[in-house]
């Protein structure tokens, strides 16, 4: 590593600068290949035995290799991290662009101490330079010889830092008489020189130069004995004969210090290829300057321009809109309960239209200049340039993020502060929640450039056409993606600032990863860790990988990168891992961003679990890093990504894991090491069970939801750092450990056959069709928090019906006395003071739970959130209630003055249909023009009668069911309320219930239990499911007594008749579990009861709504008036006496009465002659029973069977009214026609006697009726 390590270059060189570009080009070619890491070293391996080991032969060809340019292009990755010290402020700064202040260390042939050494004084724990006493080196320098190192000291801004200041120490190998080019060019751009002497003299031609430059220098005397002494002002000596190493170090680094304070001079690596003399190695390709220079273009777009304003300007598309289509579409796979399908579809058409104004935006200049570029057809050019980008776009926002980051920390210290003295400041909460939101909009990386092309393209595929101002053909965007990921870049696959997949264009670019390689298999390692964890290093010094993430880490989502399984990994003969993989390429998934202090304040929490359930989810294995042995936050994280596999019930998964233990070491074997595997194993199967039991999922330990072996998948890997960075040496235990580590996994993955391209995009959008429509356990910390949320969910229903009911109590009261005239107005205190009794308990039983509930240190969190929800219910309730009652005040007192005004409102409509009658008579030709004149005059009498009368609403019972399931059992599954079973039609409801533990199936039988109930599905005795069906039955026998006693067709319909019915049918469920059966039942079975139920009672609980409405409803019963004044208006308008008019009348009135007189003595006498004629009801029950099965037979109709066998009383019902309508058809005119014609005839009977007795009556009376 740049920090503690120096890097090695040759200044200058024999050979040709084609020769060079030609050896630059094929080792750059061959450090480019992702997949062939160690591709070098196998070269220099090759070389080595071909020439037989001989010296000379290598150190030509060594030297032939270091004859490369200074290899600038090689450093661009490496960063110099420096802490300053009073503030603490980090900086990531890239080395080639660090002005820093150099020292070069020079030695003479005559100097038996090489100064290497002295140059690794700086820090004594670790060889800084290679040297003679180094592992594999030589005395002799064969292939080092005129190599010049050069590493970096940092401080860490603590009181014992060696230098206060970044320095720079240059090395050059050898006698530095022999490299006289070497020598001018690290003596001139030095800032203090340090000379290797056995003597000083006079005539030194090495000493004479560096005294005529003027600067700083320190001799170092291997002959002499004398401490430092300065012999004039920036000139010291010392020597180094038989001293003591420690104080020879700490006057070397005090000597340098002084030099450095009297210097001014600095120099960067990137100012070196001014020098003519020096040939660097990216000033030397063709390629790779044209690639610079398409960048560097770029950059100059985003040039005085606000970081934080960069990619609302230049980025436009993956700004608030794509945001707000997220949102939107979240909302959508999430419904409210009370959300109708105009809701759906409203949202549906918001989603279109924030497309549409989407694929409006113009494409920057800057995106233009990327597309035009990544177009191009060389291949080095586009990877030259997207370097350059990735380099230039760091150091662009590398200070701006920094600062911020700076703002951040001291506004979080200030806010830490206040909150030990118990001072709440919502100002300084608001200011990080603003620099949080100025770190993402300052985060520019590739990847956000990326995602804009993501985002053009998942527009324009909307509207289903090209944007104007984009050059190319959307179609071939993706082409751009997947030719990036083959050449081995990462590409985001969740986008984390919108939370949110986007699954068209992902799709698109795996289709075009298909075209390009063909439908390959992979197998995907994801990697699931906390932010700055160490898991990228850990990838990326695994496979060689450099996951790209926006300067200061302020990225958040989960990237893919391509590795492609070298030929020889896929043989048995291979010998690296002795294991063949059966899979063609590795996709490394890494997360970003999870659990990060700078992201908080957005729904993190939700984000995060949902974020890893996303990479578990995907990968055939999921690397777990955790830093240190406590797994802390990632177990909590785990917890709900357990319990959301076990509520997902249409995507198909198999994960596995393993544990990595950063910053841990593997040393402390024995019990200690078996003592943290059993601990951490307790600890997984716990949570484990925990979910399993809210879930009601069948499962004993976590390795029966993501497969896992404690003894094997459990790895303990060292820090990195041996010390506290950053000038800390590199631990090589890290690296073995990490190569143990890859051998696991590739041990697990040679059993794995992974998955093909296709069927990796299917995983990827079932996937996230999945946790679209999750919106409950994302919220939690952990499986506890979910099981105590339950239990309160539990508590919350108990406490909105008690107030409910006791609602329900007063409306009935209060409706008596309003049909009585006893009240003539509601006001909300009238109900809140009915109420108040009932809220106080609620109240006070609220406290008490809340107080005295085991789990009262997790639920507390909740209380002010449920106090506000009860308060709001208890609100609602009461104006639901007062509405619905003064409606019935306003309708009665309507119905009250209709009904008193009635005769003058039909003599009023009786005149002016009269009077209109008699001035169309002459006018109007036709029926039709009668019917409109009419029509109108209709329309303007009625309209003032039903002006102030209350609209009776029509209602949706399974819409209130969706909403009261949805807010008082918040856990139930979206996509089940919108997708539920007849409950009444399944085969068998194996698949609803749980065996209880104690129902014998332990230990070994576990597991074939598991093994039958997943190959046959059945896991119920014909008994239980008997049982169950009985069960079901008698609850549905019961909530059908229960509508009837609602009276609904006269007090009218309420929400609280179907909460009171989804509770009835909760506590017989609960009842059922508690009795002797060796079963549990799953939440899908009392959600698909409720609904089932529900929805075979919507049609009664309608028709009686309907009813009501009939009779209260003003606007029909004045409707129904309609045609009988019209049959008036039109014997008025033919002529007709106001007797015969007062006929049709007396007619009308009496129609209705005299159908239903004759209907029910028909019915009366068909039931007789049925019970005689019809041989299946002359009977006994037998006799019913058996012409039942006779009819099955002869209908062969297997589902009738069914519904038979499980709703007999149903089925007989429908049976009976299908033989009645059968024999009114069959005997219609043999026998019913007669008998109807024959009461037809006795009722005119009637009424023609009754109307002879009433006239003569009044004849008698002489028109007085009193």
């Amino acid at each position: 590593m740049p920090r503690s390590s120096g890097v090695g270059f040759r200044i200058g060189s024999p050979a040709t600068m084609e020769e060079r570009r030609g050896r630059f080009r094929n080792l750059t070619t061959l450090r480019q290949r992702g997949s062939e890491v160690g591709g070098l070293a196998q070269l220099f391996w090759t070389m080595a035995v071909g020439m037989g080991y001989n010296d000379a032969a290598l150190k030509d060809f060594f030297n032939n290799c270091l004859d490369d340019p200074l290899p600038q292009w090689e450093m661009k990755g490496l960063e110099i991290l420096d802490f300053w010290g009073f503030t603490h402020y980090l900086c990531h700064r890239a080395q080639w662009d660090t002005s820093t202040t150099p020292v070069s260390p020079e030695k003479r042939a005559a100097s038996p101490a090489p100064q290497h050494k002295m140059a690794a004084r700086i820090n004594e724990k670790h060889n800084t330079f290679f040297h003679r006493n180094c592992p594999g080196s030589s005395r002799t320098r064969e292939l080092m010889d005129g190599v010049v190192e050069i590493s970096w000291f940092c401080p860490s801004g603590s009181d014992d830092d060696n230098f206060t200041e970044c320095v720079a120490f240059c090395n050059l190998h050898g006698d530095a008489g022999d490299h006289e080019k070497q020598l001018q060019i690290l003596t001139h751009m030095s800032s203090v020189n340090v000379v290797l002497l056995p003597q000083l003299q006079k005539n030194d031609r090495i000493m004479i130069k560096v005294q005529e430059l003027n600067k700083p220098f320190i001799c170092l005397l291997t002959e002499n004995d004398s401490a430092v002494i300065e012999t004039q002002k920036g000139k010291y000596k010392t020597g180094l004969k038989d001293r003591n190493q420690s104080e020879v170090s700490e006057e070397l680094r005090r000597a340098i210090n002084d030099c450095l304070s009297e210097s001014s001079h600095t120099f960067r690596l990137e100012d070196m290829s001014k020098d003519s003399e020096i040939i660097v190695d990216e000033e030397d390709d063709d390629d790779c300057r044209r690639g610079r220079a398409a960048a560097q273009k770029m950059m100059s777009l985003l040039k005085k321009k606000d970081l934080r304003e960069i990619k609302e300007s230049f980025l436009p598309h993956q700004g608030k809109l794509w945001h707000q289509w997220s949102q939107k579409n979240k909302e959508l796979h999430q419904p409210r309960g009370d959300e109708r399908e105009i809701d759906i579809s409203r949202k549906q058409a918001e989603m279109k239209k924030i497309r549409e104004q989407q694929h409006e935006n113009n494409i920057s200049e800057f995106m233009k200049l990327f597309i035009k570029e990544m177009k191009s057809d060389a291949a080095n050019d586009k990877m030259y340039f997207l370097k350059w980008l990735r380099i230039l776009l760091d150091e662009h926002t590398s200070a701006d993020l920094s600062a911020l980051h700076h703002m951040y920390n001291e506004k979080w210290s200030t806010v830490v502060n206040l909150k030990e003295k118990y001072y709440k400041s919502e100002q300084l909460k608001s200011e990080l929640e603003r620099i949080s939101g100025d770190l993402q909009a300052a985060s520019f990386g590739l990847e956000h450039i990326m995602r804009e092309i993501g985002q053009i393209y998942e527009s324009s595929s909307s509207v289903k056409k090209n944007k104007k101002d984009l050059q190319v053909d959307f179609s071939s965007l993706p082409s751009l993606a997947a030719e990036m990921m083959i050449s081995g870049s990462p590409l985001e696959l969740m986008d984390g600032d919108a939370a949110h997949v986007p699954v068209i264009w992902i799709s698109a670019v795996l289709d075009q990863l298909i075209q390009k390689l063909g439908d390959q298999r992979v197998y995907v390692l994801s990697v699931l860790g906390l932010q700055s964890s160490g898991k990228s290093t850990m990838i990326n010094a695994m496979f060689g990988l450099q996951f790209a993430v926006s300067a200061g880490r302020t990225t958040r989502g989960a990237f893919m990168q391509l590795i492609r399984v070298s030929d020889e990994m896929k043989t048995q003969s291979n010998t690296v891992y002795k294991t063949q993989m059966n899979f063609d390429y590795v996709l490394v998934v890494d997360t970003e961003g999870l659990r990060a202090p700078e992201l908080s304040g957005r729904s993190t929490r939700h984000h995060d679990n949902e974020l890893a359930t996303f990479v578990v989810g995907l990968g055939n294995m999921t690397l777990i890093n955790i830093f240190g042995e406590n797994p802390g936050e990632m177990q909590d994280i785990l917890q709900i990504v357990v319990q959301a596999f076990m509520r997902m019930k249409r995507v198909r998964l198999n994960p596995s894991c393993v544990f990595v233990h950063q910053n841990v070491s593997d040393v402390t074997a024995g019990e200690k090491n078996m003592e943290r595997r059993k601990r951490l194993q307790e600890t997984l199967d716990e949570m484990t069970k925990l979910a399993a039991e809210d879930e009601v999922y069948d499962v004993e330990c976590f390795s029966d939801v993501i497969s896992f072996d404690v003894q094997k998948d459990v790895k303990y890997i060292p820090h990195l750092w041996e010390g506290n960075p950053p000038m800390a040496p590199p631990n090589p235990n890290y690296c073995e450990n990490i190569q143990e580590l890859k051998k696991t996994l590739m041990t697990h993955a040679s059993t794995s056959h992974g998955m093909r391209l296709k069927d990796l995009k299917v995983c990827i959008n079932d996937l996230w069709e999945a946790l679209l429509n999750e919106r409950f356990v994302f919220s939690f910390r952990n499986s506890l928090e979910i099981s105590s949320y339950r239990k309160l969910e539990t508590e919350y229903r108990k406490w909105s019906w008690s107030l409910r009911r006791a609602m329900m109590e007063t409306e009935n009261k209060l409706h008596n006395q309003i049909e009585n005239k006893a009240i003539h107005e509601i006001e909300e205190t009238d109900l809140q003071r009915e109420l108040k009794k009932t809220s106080e308990e609620v109240k006070k039983t609220m406290s008490g739970f809340f107080e005295k509930d085991r789990d009262k240190n997790i639920v507390i969190e909740w209380k002010t959130s449920f106090e506000i929800k009860i308060k709001e219910l208890q609100e609602n309730i009461v104006r639901e209630t007062k509405r619905r009652l003064n409606e019935v005040i306003q309708q009665r007192d309507n119905k009250k003055k209709i009904d008193a005004r009635r005769t003058r409102h039909e003599n009023t409509l009786y005149e002016k249909s009269r009077e209109l009658a008699l001035i169309l008579k002459d006018k109007a030709n036709d029926e039709e023009t009668l019917k409109k004149e009419f029509d109108v005059f209709w329309e303007q009498s009625v309209i003032k009668i039903i002006r102030d009368t209350p609209l009776i609403r029509d209602i949706d019972i399974l819409r209130d069911v969706r909403e009261i399931l949805s807010d008082i059992y918040e856990s139930v599954p979206v996509d089940h309320c919108t997708e539920s079973r007849d409950i009444f039609t399944v085969m068998s409801y194996s698949d609803y219930v749980q065996l209880k533990k104690s129902s014998g199936f332990t230990g070994a039988l576990t597991n074939v239990y598991r093994f039958v109930k997943q190959k046959f599905g059945l896991i119920l005795s014909n008994e239980d499911e008997s049982q169950i069906r009985s069960f079901v039955t008698d609850v549905v026998q019961q909530t059908d007594r229960m509508i009837q006693s609602f009276n609904i067709s006269k007090m009218g319909y309420n929400t609280i008749y179907i909460q009171q019915l989804i509770d009835y049918i909760k506590t017989r469920v609960t009842q059922h579990e508690e009795e002797q059966v060796s079963y549990v039942f799953k939440n899908e079975f009392f959600i698909d009861l409720v609904l089932s139920i529900c929805e075979r009672s919507n049609k009664k609980i309608t028709e009686q709504h309907t009813l009501y409405r009939e009779d209260n409803d003003h606007v029909i019963h004045v409707e129904k008036k309609r045609e009988e004044y019209y049959s008036i208006f039109q014997k008025y308008f033919r002529g007709a006496t106001s007797a015969a008019t007062f006929g049709e009348i007396i007619c009308q009135k009496l129609k209705e009465p005299i159908e239903q007189s004759i209907y029910k003595k028909i019915a009366r006498d068909l039931t007789d002659e049925m019970r005689s004629n019809c041989d299946s009801l002359n009977g006994n029950r037998s006799n019913l029973e058996k012409h039942i099965l006779k009819t099955l037979a002869e209908e062969e109709d297997f589902n009738k069977y069914m519904n038979y066998i499980r709703n007999p009383r149903d089925h007989i019902k429908r049976f009976i009214r299908d033989e009645v309508s059968r024999y009114i058809t069959d005997q219609f005119s043999v026998s019913v026609l007669p008998k109807m014609k024959k009461n037809i005839k006795l009722m005119q009977q009637k009424i023609m006697r009754a109307a002879h007795q009433s006239t003569e009556r009044v004849q008698e009376k002489r028109g007085d009726v009193d």
